[in-house]
């Protein structure tokens, strides 16, 4: 049955209206961006079978490539294209309202945004949030790029870049393309080099995180490791 045949009060267009977005389930979020389903399925039943595909998270449908979202039953390359313009949407208004936080000392907020940063690389970036002395985001920056399994960073350089932007604190953070967020024994070394290096030039280590697909990503600070 078309959603058009559905009553009025089960359609997720006229329930978003009338209820809100909060109120729908995610499928039928995705339903009203696909618009249309499909000969034998509605556009809900086409959702429901792109989120099913991704293992039914939201964050695994995100990460996925333009390829992998084509591939589903009805989705094909112009839907796929649309999908992934609206989540690069979605990262561009987080990143636009980290940037203007007065604050930067939300977890909750930097884990989000660092997650649409960097849980869809596949190789390991390595990244510095620079803020300035009242927590403010000064730059945002990819310092160092490297393979699937590893990249080389230099604190000489990190130190370098952290006087280019007269910074007075930072929050480190790199990606496991692997997907396990676990630090290992070269991760915790590098971060006390940085801290370390950091202190000769009073820049002030916050946190260091570890971003590793769709789990929440590590933080050093609660994990005692800073």
């Amino acid at each position: 049955m078309a959603i058009t045949d559905w009553p009025e009060g089960e359609r997720p267009r006229e329930r978003l209206l009338a209820h809100g977005p909060a109120a729908l389930s995610d499928a039928e979020l995705l339903a009203i961006y696909l618009r249309v389903g499909v000969r034998g399925k509605s556009a809900v039943d086409l959702a429901r079978d792109l989120l099913n595909r991704f293992d039914g998270k939201l964050g695994v449908l995100v990460e996925a490539s333009l390829k992998e979202l084509a591939s589903v039953s009805g989705i094909g390359m112009a839907k796929a294209a649309q999908l992934k313009a609206s989540f690069e949407l979605a990262r561009r208004a987080l990143s636009q309202e980290m940037g203007s936080r007065d604050n930067f000392t939300s977890p909750g907020k930097v884990r989000d945004w660092l997650r649409l940063k960097l849980a869809h690389r596949p190789q390991e970036i390595f990244m510095a949030l620079w803020l300035d002395a009242q927590n403010r985001l000064l730059k945002a920056e990819e310092l160092f790029t490297g393979s699937l399994t590893q990249t080389s960073v230099y604190p000489r350089e990190v130190v370098k870049a952290a006087l280019s932007h007269n910074a007075a604190a930072v929050i480190l953070a790199h990606n496991h393309p692997s997907g396990v967020a676990e630090p290992s024994r070269a991760d915790e070394m590098l971060t006390r080099s940085l801290k370390e290096a950091l202190a000769m030039v009073d820049v002030k280590v916050l946190d260091h995180f570890i971003v590793a697909g769709t789990t929440l990503p590590l933080s050093f600070a609660e994990r005692g490791l800073l």
